[in-house]
C-alpha cells in the first residue's frame, strides 16, 4: 500500500542557482537549467551523498560527524521570499543572497510543506523534502552588503519563510519552467508528541 498521495498542487521553476564554495560566499550563481544528480545539483558544493554534520543536527550528532546529506538542495517560494522582503522593507530578495538552489511559485505556504513530500517533475525527476531550512545569520549577511542596516532582520522575518531541504530521489534534468506535482504523506501525529 502506497502512502504518499499525489495532491492538486504543482510548483513551477521560477528560479536555478549553484552555490561553488558556500565558505568563500553563501550567494548562489543563476542558471537556466541544473543536472539532478543522485548527490545534487552537480556542480554546488552542497552536493554530496554524505556531509560533516553542522550545528542544525548538533543535538543528533557531534559537529564534523559524517551524515546522510539531506540538505543537497534549498527551496525557496517566491511567495513568500516577496513576504520577507517586505517584512524587511525592501523591493526584492534575490534569491541568490540566500544560497538558494531553486525557488518554485504556485504553492502557497510552502515552508509548511510536510517532510517526505514528494516534488515529481513532469520529466520524472524527483526530490525529497526533509525539513523546514531554518533561518539563519548567513543570508543576512549577504543581505546587509546589498542593502546596510537590512540583513539583521532577516532570520527573524523569514521564520516559518525559509523554505525546506531536499534531497534527490530520482536524478534527471531541471530547467526554468519546469513542473512538479506535490506528493504528500498522511498527517497523523504521534500521541506522546
Amino acid at each position: 500500500m502506497t502512502l504518499l498521495t499525489p495532491t492538486d498542487l504543482y510548483a513551477r521553476i521560477a528560479w536555478l542557482g549553484v552555490v561553488a564554495d558556500s565558505d568563500a560566499d553563501i550567494s548562489s550563481v543563476a542558471r537556466d537549467h541544473v543536472e539532478l544528480a543522485w548527490e545534487g545539483f552537480v556542480g554546488d558544493c552542497h552536493s554530496g551523498l554524505t556531509r560533516p554534520a553542522c550545528v542544525r543536527v548538533k543535538r543528533q550528532h557531534e559537529v564534523g560527524t559524517e551524515i546522510r546529506n539531506t540538505r543537497q538542495i534549498s527551496i525557496v517560494s517566491a511567495e513568500e521570499l516577496a513576504e520577507v522582503a517586505a517584512a524587511m522593507e525592501l523591493d526584492r530578495l534575490d534569491p541568490a543572497w540566500l544560497g538558494a538552489s531553486m525557488v518554485v511559485e504556485g504553492v502557497p505556504d510552502f515552508t509548511l510543506i510536510p517532510p517526505s513530500t514528494r516534488l515529481v517533475f513532469e520529466s520524472g525527476a524527483c526530490l525529497t523534502v526533509d525539513t523546514e531550512n531554518a533561518p539563519c545569520r548567513h543570508p543576512g549577511d549577504v543581505i546587509e552588503r546589498h542593502h546596510p542596516g537590512k540583513g539583521r532582520g532577516f532570520a527573524m522575518k523569514a521564520r516559518t519563510k525559509r523554505g525546506v531541504t531536499a534531497w534527490v530521489e530520482r536524478p534527471g534534468q531541471l530547467a526554468l519552467g519546469d513542473r512538479a506535482r506535490l506528493h504528500v504523506p498522511p498527517r497523523r501525529l504521534h500521541p506522546l508528541i
